[in-house]
């Protein structure tokens, strides 16, 4: 590696940084969010993950974030911290783009350092890649995956089709959605074989350009031979022992590997979409890349990566492809992004962030768009245009990055907010602590939280308070607890409780302890009751408004 090629790499680095670790903080927790937190607590306080086939996914996520937790002296759940945990989806966002550096013997520089700097500011990779969530992870292992597949169809040594079953592994033990991107490598990779003219041979001319030595081998692999066979049973055995590994908890929960092939019942249900509230139509991630909008609201669109990722794509089909890009690595990634797009299209259930996988497809042909629009470039006026577009598109979406992550990282109006956890939470956490402060007890202070909602974060918010109590109704038998949460469908029951079944003399008041509406999520309403006297005590301090 040339100075000039770790100089803009390095650089590439440092603006994928800027964008993902300043603020992790500022965005309320998602609920998906805090259900992984508590996940994690259970690993790193007592040492243990349990693989569970309801949702939950693999843990390869939380192994990572012990790094994080251990690094900063975190021991405990309660000492965990948004930022903490954020830290390491945005440090693997970091290292997906500096793993562009590794496309360079099949890309060149000039496309594997426009992916990566698309990569870097897309909207989409950063809002994700500051969630706390499995996505950013699965399409890291997802990419190296492929390089690996690339290196492995260069040299056929044993070595890259171990390292390729072991990426697999990973990623089957990251999250259940692998056999989606693993079934669109297998077609492409097929799709490439048959489309391969049938007098291809290891003599084939290879691309001009400064890159030397490029050329893909892929047509040997239709040579069904003893050391192809050994090499493909070998990445099996990988994939199978990698995941086996960790989905068992390193073989001490060793039912966690046959929950992982269960689970698939409720996905492929939930993929058809049974039983589920997630169904959208087959063009909805295409709107959200390509325009989201609403009235008073920025324009959100990646249309960029779609515009320099048609040439792309053209250059992957026609004859004369891309001056040093290998012809058979570009067409297997056409082909790849094209049935990402196909079959995430197809399948009903649809949320945002599954959008990442062939979004970073298209990222990748985008940059060999960017080479394929510049060598046409016959003049340098034509050049200056071009660079100047796509310079003021990159800013664009920069700008988009940083808004969507920041101003609007809770607001629906960005394409990547999706039933999210509005910011009142803020302010019912607040609450909370103004009243533990006055209470004799402090964070012991008795919590009833009555719903028969799902209200997650607010576990996480309240993780600290060691005398919540969690109801699915209004107990006759439970004592009123000085603070009392809940959703309005329980307020009769829960007023009859309070005023109308105890006996005059043994009535004790209950004041409202938000001014206004509080709001978890979208149309889940938080109403808050404290006894008279804990109220009186907060007003008499000052924090009671």
């Amino acid at each position: 590696m040339n100075l000039r090629t770790a100089a803009v790499f390095l650089c590439l680095i440092v603006i994928a940084a800027l964008f993902r670790f300043p603020l992790l903080a500022v965005r309320p927790m998602h609920c998906d969010e805090a259900v992984n937190a508590d996940k994690f607590g259970i690993l790193l306080e007592q040492g243990r993950y349990e693989y569970s086939n309801q949702d939950f996914h693999g843990p390869t996520l939380y192994y990572l974030s012990l790094i994080s937790a251990k690094i900063q002296g975190i021991r405990t759940y309660t000492d965990l911290s948004e930022v903490t945990l954020r830290a390491v989806p945005a440090f693997l966002g970091v290292l997906l783009v500096g793993a562009h550096i590794l496309l360079i013997p099949y890309f060149g520089l000039r496309a594997a350092a426009a992916a990566g700097l698309l990569t870097a500011v897309s909207p989409a990779m950063v809002y994700y890649s500051r969630y706390y969530i499995h996505e950013t992870l699965l399409i890291l292992l997802s990419f190296c995956a492929l390089l690996s597949l690339f290196q492995y169809c260069r040299q056929r040594r044993a070595v890259w089709a171990a390292s390729t079953g072991v990426l697999i592994g990973l990623m089957y033990a990251t999250k259940e959605t692998v056999i989606l991107p693993v079934g669109c490598m297998l077609l492409a990779g097929l799709a490439t074989l048959l489309g391969a003219s049938g007098s291809a041979s290891e003599n084939e001319p290879r691309p001009s350009g400064s890159v030397r030595s490029v050329h893909l081998l892929i047509i040997p692999i239709r040579r069904a031979n003893p050391e192809l066979l050994r090499h493909l049973a070998l990445a099996a055995a990988a994939a199978l022992v990698v995941s086996a590994v960790l989905l068992s908890s390193f073989l001490s929960h060793p039912s966690g590997i046959l929950d992982s092939l269960l689970a698939y019942r409720t996905y492929f249900s939930r993929g058809a979409g049974i039983n589920t509230f997630h169904v959208h139509p087959w063009n909805y991630y295409l709107g959200l890349l390509l325009y989201f909008h609403s009235p008073g609201n920025p324009v959100w669109t990646e249309a960029l990566v779609a515009a320099l990722a048609l040439p792309g794509l053209w250059a992957a089909f026609s004859r004369k492809g891309v001056a040093g890009i290998s012809p058979m690595a570009l067409r297997f990634i056409g082909f790849y992004t094209v049935f990402m797009i196909v079959v995430y299209s197809l399948i009903p259930y649809k949320a945002p962030w599954n959008i990442l996988g062939f979004l970073h497809g298209e990222i990748l042909l985008a940059g060999a768009g960017v080479v394929w629009l510049a060598d046409r470039c016959r003049t340098r006026g034509a050049g200056i245009v071009l660079a100047g577009v796509v310079g003021a598109g990159v800013a664009h979406l920069g700008w988009l990055a940083w808004q969507s992550s920041t101003r609007y990282g809770a607001d629906p109006c960005n394409p990547w907010v999706y039933a999210h956890t509005g910011k009142d939470v803020f302010r019912i956490a607040a609450r909370m602590e103004e009243l533990a402060a006055v209470y004799p007890g402090g964070l012991a202070l008795p919590v009833q939280i009555i719903s028969r909602e799902n209200l997650w974060p607010l576990p996480w918010y309240l993780r600290r308070f060691t005398g919540v109590s969690w109801w699915n109704g209004v107990s006759a038998m439970a004592p009123n607890a000085p603070v009392i949460l809940a959703t309005p469908d329980m307020e009769p029951a829960l007023v009859s409780k309070l005023y109308e079944q105890p006996p005059p003399g043994q009535r004790e008041m209950y004041m409202n302890l938000f001014g206004q509406y509080a709001e978890l999520r979208p149309r889940i309403e938080i109403r808050g009751y404290v006894a008279k006297p804990l109220w009186d005590d907060w007003r008499q301090r000052g924090d009671g408004r």
